[in-house]
Parts: structure tokens; sequence; C-alpha cells
């Protein structure tokens, strides 16, 4: 067995995460430790990337060793690290950090890609993933990819051509007075609404658009404009409305690139998985259409270390060979590629 011990530092959230790679493939998360400063970026709305980048550098620390405790590990066979994509400042606390480790304990480095991250946290609970169509949602990203297995390189098969889905969230909740971060709190108050009420357009499904892209801005638009003529609209029934043209946009195309492709599972990863409407539409239509689906628990949809061990485990399982010490952090690092050498 493997001891692989993981870094995630690319937003917000201070991730510390360790994880046992079995000689069979499969990964058993032994730690996962998260220090979250979402609560210093409320006030302004978002997040500060230099406040990020400061609370990065006071958790690591603590989070570290709360990690190593749990899993009653004091020097594991492998660190990775998120190398990108992510804030510049807030990368840059992680890897030196992963560096540090790597050279006082003798192990190897792997600088890793933080989306691959949120697809391999599936692994903990569902096992091995099969070949599989990945729908993968958050704040700052929107994609639909085609994965052959974790261990080799994510094909994408389109992305948002503006706004990722999260974000739309977070400008809609804005529009609503709901405040930062807007997902789990416009999830609640859209629960309380009537879908039906208001239909926004949805994106990207005229018969001429790319079937795989996606868009949100004119969403995010045309609530604001509603909002505009309509100020004593249901905030509610606004939120329950934006919120069904989102997840039937995002369902209905992971459904048919699924198909397309020709495989039978459909994996949900990011943090927007977490969306309790996402997630109850994705299961009523992956069982119309005779797919699997594999959705990770909410815990683990969000930013956190122990995707990032799985991620790289799985590239060790698959013969990957470490990162230089001296190899650079990525902000804008693409999905398609897994590891930085």
């Amino acid at each position: 067995m493997t001891i692989v011990l993981a870094i995630e530092t690319s937003c917000d959230e201070t991730g510390v995460g360790i994880a046992e790679l079995h000689q069979d493939g499969t990964v058993a998360l032994l730690a996962d430790e998260v220090a979250s400063s979402v609560a210093e970026h409320t006030r302004y709305g978002g997040v500060v990337p230099e406040v990020a980048s400061r609370a990065h550098l006071e958790a690591l620390g603590p989070t570290m060793r709360r990690a190593m405790d749990t899993a009653g590990v004091t020097r594991p066979d492998a660190v990775a690290v998120t190398i990108g994509p992510g804030l510049a400042g807030a990368l840059l606390v992680g890897v030196a950090a992963a560096k540090a480790y790597a050279a006082a304990w003798g192990v190897p480095l792997y600088g890793v890609n933080h989306l691959g991250g949120h697809l391999a946290a599936d692994s903990y609970v569902h096992g091995p993933l099969p070949e599989s169509v990945a729908l993968l949602v958050s704040g700052g990203h929107t994609h639909l990819l085609h994965i052959r297995s974790l261990g080799e390189p994510i094909v994408e098969l389109g992305s948002t051509l503006d706004d990722a889905a999260g974000e739309a969230y977070d400008k809609v909740a804005r529009l609503l007075g709901l405040g930062y971060p807007g997902g789990r709190v416009l999830d609640d108050l859209a629960r309380t609404g009537d879908p039906e009420a208001i239909v926004f357009p949805r994106g990207m499904t005229g018969p001429r658009d790319d079937p795989y892209a996606f868009s949100f801005s004119g969403l995010k638009t045309a609530v604001a404009r509603h909002l505009e003529a309509h100020p004593n609209a249901s905030p509610a029934d606004v939120a329950a409305g934006f919120q069904e043209a989102v997840a039937d946009v995002l369902t209905r195309k992971a459904v048919r690139a699924t198909t397309d492709v020709g495989v039978s599972t459909l994996l949900i990863g990011g943090g927007v998985a977490a969306n309790s409407r996402l997630r109850e539409l994705a299961e009523e239509r992956c069982a119309a259409a005779g797919l699997t689906l594999r959705v990770p628990p909410p815990r683990l949809c969000t930013d956190n270390g122990g995707m990032i061990a799985a991620f790289a485990a799985h590239l060790l399982a698959a013969g990957a060979v470490p990162s230089a010490l001296e190899v650079a952090s990525d902000p804008g690092m693409p999905i398609t590629i897994s590891q930085l050498y």
C-alpha cells in the first residue's frame, strides 16, 4: 500500500487529505481536514485573492497537524498538491509547502490538476471509475468530459462560453439579496418556491447550438430583467425558476453526451454537484435513459485535500512519474492536463 498526503489551496479552502492506495487500485480516505476562509470573504461579496492567500498561510500548519494525527501518519510515501488551476497567490502557498514537506521527508512530489481531484473524489464512495462522461460544475468551471480512466488524459467535450454554473448562482443570489456565497442559500430558498411560476430561458439549447457547450450569462441577465420589471416577484419563485433552468440544461446536455459517447456511467462532480435539484433531476433522467449516475456526497463535492490525494493516487497507480521540485504552479491549467512535471 502507498500513503499519499495532499494539499489543496486553489481558492478559499485550505485542505489536507491523506489517502491509502491499495494494490488492487482502490483508494481509502484516511483523513480529510479543511479550514475555510469563506467567512472572511462574505463582506466583500466574493473571494479576495490576497485575503485567501494569507488565510492559507495561517491555516496550513494546523490543518496539516490535524490530518496527520487523524490518519496516524508521521511520514507519507508521496506528497501531492493542487498545482492549478486556481488563484495564483493561493496556489503558491500550497505548492511551496508541498515542496518543503516532500524535500524534508525525502518523498516524491506530484503536482496535479485541481479539477481532476473533483472527478476522483467519487472513487472513495463508489470504487474505481469505469469509462464515463463527467459533468464538472463549480464556481469557476463547467465542463463535459470523457474519462477513459482517471490515470489517462481527460478529453473535453464542451464547456461554458461565459459564466460557470456556480458563478451564475452567486450572481443571482446577489440580485436576490441573499449574500455570498449564494449556492446553498439559493438552493434552500428555491425548494420553497414554484419552479414553474417563472420560466427562464435555457441557454445553448437551440437546434444550431453546440450540444455540449453551456452559457449562463443570458440566464443571469434574464433574472435581473425580471426583477426590474416585477419588483414584487416572489424571491422563492425566482430562485426556483432559475435553479430549474440551470439543472435542466446541465442534466439534459450531460445525459445526451453520455449516450452519444456510448458509455453507461455519468459522473457529476464539483461544488455545484451538491445542489439538491441538480442531483434529483440527474437521477430522474439517468434512470429514464438507463444510465448509472455517480455523485459524491456533498462533503466531497466542495474543495478538499482528500480529492487531490485520490487523484494523485490514481495517477501513481497508472505509473505517473514524480514532478520536479522546481515545477511551477499554473493558475490557468486546463482540464486536459492531469499533472505538471
